[in-house]
């Protein structure tokens, strides 16, 4: 073979190669675009606006409940709001020293005023992205002060990262997703709770059955057995969790390590 058709084929593989390239890595953006705009329509976003007061609610969106702590946040002034990340049913909240460094280097808002959410805090989320490449999906979260029935408004806002295995979000749907995000950020369901108990005194008094009890060290058949089926699944390989209406139940090689 002529070193002239040699090159000619180096070059056409060279230029196959790039075009493939190309169309597979235009087909993820275009799957990872689908993905988040499926995800934006599951949580209404809530629009921003200020007013006289500083950084304001302009549009509601949907009410989420903080289901999972350690989530730390920022007052509405800052600029900076250094991300958490829920990675293998675990979150990681950045450290206070964090915030600290960056005002010693003067990008910061003077002294460290964060806190952390405390369970069942409601929020709305005002941004959803996603990063396919790295499996990630991050949710902008704010407080919101007229559902927490709060006294003086704080408005306090964070970031939550989600961090998913390698390769995980261009195989998921966005239920998918959805189950692992709303361990962290669940629904707000107090309306129907509160519907559920007016109906439950208007009932005639039944007798209460003998209350289930769940221990550590439990394998998943007999937490089956107690609870029945529950109504979401999520498997992080090693680590189950098993979310009940009112329970949510962790596995670590098949038996119970933490219940919340």
């Amino acid at each position: 073979m002529s070193a002239k058709v040699s090159l000619a084929i180096s070059v056409g593989v060279v230029l196959i190669a790039g075009i493939l390239g190309a169309e597979a890595a235009q087909a993820q953006d275009t799957a990872a675009s689908s993905l988040e705009d499926q995800l934006k329509t599951q949580y209404k976003l809530a629009k921003m606006g200020s007013d006289s007061s500083g950084l304001v609610v302009a549009e509601q969106g949907a009410v989420l409940v903080i289901k999972t702590g350690g989530i730390r946040s920022y007052p509405p002034g800052d600029a900076t709001v250094p991300p958490n990340t829920y990675k293998d049913g675990t979150m990681h909240a950045p450290s206070a020293l964090i915030k600290k460094f960056w005002n010693i280097k003067g990008i910061g808002q003077g002294s460290d005023n964060s806190r952390i959410l405390p369970l069942e805090t409601k929020v709305y989320a005002t941004k959803i992205s996603l990063d396919a490449k790295n499996d990630k999906v991050t949710f902008n979260i704010i407080e919101c002060d007229s559902c927490n029935g709060v006294q003086r408004p704080s408005s306090y806002k964070s970031a939550v990262v989600f961090q998913f295995t390698k390769d995980y979000l261009s195989k998921a749907d966005a239920s998918q997703i959805k189950d692992v995000i709303s361990l962290v950020l669940g629904p707000d369901t107090s309306g129907q709770q509160q519907q559920a108990q007016t109906q439950q005194q208007q009932a005639p008094d039944q007798s209460a059955p003998a209350p289930q009890t769940i221990q550590l060290g439990q394998t998943i058949d007999q937490v089956k057995a107690a609870l029945g089926q529950p109504g979401k699944i999520v498997d992080l390989g090693q680590k189950q969790i098993y979310v009940y209406k009112d329970l949510k139940i962790t596995f670590v090689n098949g038996k119970v390590a933490d219940v919340q």
